[in-house]
């Protein structure tokens, strides 16, 4: 586990790098002025490296930085993270079983409120309705804590708002332009790309914490992954949003930076706002659906989404509102 809080000795080094990117570093400059030893100096540069920095050396000259990691680590995400609390703590994990079961042991202490967990990959990893959902290298996995300030009438539109988020967060960082499929799938091209899960602690009418799990398949081989998984009950297609090596941090910053937008929208009871952005980039409304519930099948036109996010459709003259399900379109 690497976290943005632990003094890791190898981030003096990686910052003497990239304040130097255009020159040579010589390791004998870096022990006289961080006083450690050579050897030291090579074990942070290999450590550097391992995390996908890469690192030119030449012997009797030093070390140069030429490329930065492409991974989600810790300080590259809080390096511009413009965002007031969420990401104030963030753990990075080459393996692990799941964000989610981490983030739900922590989630209630004070000090945790905005941190993120995220893994390179996960062996556990689970959706709604407990879901496998499967988390290669090459995704983004991260779960977010946030201690609500509002109660829990807006639990359920949780979901609906940081769908929305990183919808938003995608269109601006990587310009394109995916679709909102109720309630909290992110499509491209009629594919799922990414998807959202909410786990609450919540004490009579007060939620202690709630932990957003985010995944995102980011760069990862759709062909593989829709071979271990179309047998998944109301399996659609996947699909991934970039086939180049492209850094995930940019992505990260800009979904945290838009999730604390939409949360201080909840915060002040401006729903609507979040409705209307949520149903510009919506596949839903408006289509002739069939919804997949615990009791069986709904079948209507998808009208609109409510203030707590529940999917209201039409049958004949009737309306009905539905708050969970799967959407077939």
């Amino acid at each position: 586990m690497i976290t943005s809080f632990d003094n890791f000795s190898f981030l003096k080094i990686l910052a003497f790098l990239k304040a130097h990117r255009s020159e040579f570093l010589s390791g004998q400059d870096m022990s006289d002025i961080l006083k450690i030893s050579r050897v030291a100096v090579w074990k942070d540069i290999k450590k550097i490296r391992s995390l996908g920095y890469k690192v030119e050396s030449k012997q009797n000259i030093g070390y140069r930085l030429i490329d930065s990691s492409k991974l989600p680590l810790p300080w590259e995400i809080k390096e511009d993270l413009n965002t007031e609390f969420l990401g104030g703590r963030i753990y990075y994990f080459n393996t692990i079983d799941t964000t989610q079961n981490l983030a739900m042991k922590i989630a209630s202490k004070k000090n945790e409120n905005g941190s993120v967990i995220i893994s390179k990959k996960q062996t556990g990893g689970r959706g709604r309705m407990k879901r496998k959902w499967k988390s290669p290298v090459g995704g983004i996995w991260m779960s977010v804590i946030i201690h609500p300030e509002f109660d829990v009438t807006y639990a359920t539109l949780i979901p609906i708002a940081t769908s929305l988020a990183l919808c938003i967060a995608i269109e601006k960082t990587l310009k394109i332009n995916t679709k909102l499929k109720w309630p909290n799938d992110i499509t491209l091209k009629g594919k799922k790309v990414a998807g959202v899960l909410t786990d609450a602690s919540i004490i009579s009418n007060y939620i202690e914490s709630m932990v957003l799990g985010i995944g995102i398949n980011f760069k990862i081989n759709p062909n593989e992954l829709e071979n271990s998984i179309k047998k998944t009950p109301n399996f659609y297609g996947v699909t991934t949003l970039v086939k180049k090596n492209e850094s995930m941090v940019p992505l990260i910053r800009q979904f945290l930076y838009e999730l604390e937008i939409v949360l201080k929208l909840i915060n002040s009871a401006q729903i609507k706002k979040i409705r209307n952005e949520w149903t510009k980039r919506s596949s839903t409304i408006g289509k002739n659906v069939s919804i997949i519930t615990n009791d069986g099948h709904i079948r209507g036109r998808a009208l609109k989404i409510d203030n707590d996010g529940g999917l209201v459709i039409s049958r004949g003259k009737k309306t009905e509102r539905v708050l969970v399900g799967d959407v077939k379109e």
